[in-house]
């Protein structure tokens, strides 16, 4: 599924598309998000593929999973106080 997704700097500046489209890793998760299911974003694109949409929640798993959050200072104490 990976090769589905690529980078492009022509292309809204280099962020993540679907492989020989226009159309946003983001923008599909928006779609999604916004309560459309993988059959219905098919049906509007008609040039999209069941694989497509399944890329794209792969790649924005992927990355999650690679994320780092760093809290500030303030926060990790409050998160960290235990209830009486």
């Amino acid at each position: 599924m990976e090769n589905r997704i690529i980078f492009d700097s022509e292309i809204f500046g280099g962020k993540p598309i679907i492989k020989g489209t226009r159309i946003s890793v983001e923008f599909i998760l928006e779609l999604l998000s916004s309560g459309m299911s993988t059959g219905d974003i098919i049906n509007e694109y008609s040039h999209l593929k069941e694989d497509d949409v399944l890329a794209a929640i792969d790649y924005a798993a992927k990355t999650i999973k690679h994320e780092e959050i760093i809290f500030p200072a303030e926060i990790t104490k409050i998160s960290m106080q235990i209830p009486a």
